[in-house]
């Protein structure tokens, strides 16, 4: 069975490996964190809520009884999620890149939640800080921010083959 066949007859089944994917992603993340100990910084905390988010839609997709249905929406909300995913990935991987000319550390995410309401919460994260600019960890070259973009492109093309093969099979 290629992979065009896969994605028509067993759309659930790539759903499944997106989720399953996405939770051994979260496992190495918790790995880093815990055995290596690297701290995550604000941005990385969004980007796990953002695959938590993906793997819950995905399973949803997959669980759902209507294989079509149930399968061409839990891929456009991947879509959506995996996009958003994407795009806090590419901001740390550009303040990588070209760090602030103040690297202050700054408040932690969860501090950031309990002093500040949500509307100046959201921008003091995508603002970033040293924290996010700092590169602790890396393989191949690329940093965890790069990996997380290329991880949240990989599920957002597949969700997004998974939407046009159902409006195609709808037709």
């Amino acid at each position: 069975m290629n992979l065009i066949e896969l994605f028509d007859r067993r759309p659930r089944a790539v759903l499944a490996a997106v989720a399953g994917l996405c939770i051994s992603l979260l496992a190495f993340g918790m790995y880093l964190q815990h055995v290596v100990g690297l701290e995550p910084c604000p941005m990385c905390i969004v980007q796990r809520y953002a695959m938590v988010l993906v793997a819950l839609v995905a399973l949803l997709g997959a669980a759902w009884p209507s294989q079509r249905l149930g399968a061409g929406i839990a891929a456009a909300g991947v879509v959506l999620l995996a996009g958003f995913g994407a795009f806090v990935a590419a901001r740390q991987s550009f303040l990588q890149w070209y760090p602030p000319q103040e690297a202050s550390c700054g408040r932690d995410f969860y501090g950031m939640i309990e002093t500040f309401p949500l509307q100046r919460v959201v921008p003091m994260i995508f603002k970033g800080s040293g924290d996010c600019a700092a590169i602790d960890w890396t393989f191949l070259t690329l940093t965890i921010a790069n990996w997380s973009f290329l991880n949240f492109c990989l599920v957002g093309a597949v969700g997004l083959s998974l939407v046009w093969r159902t409006l195609v099979a709808r037709r």
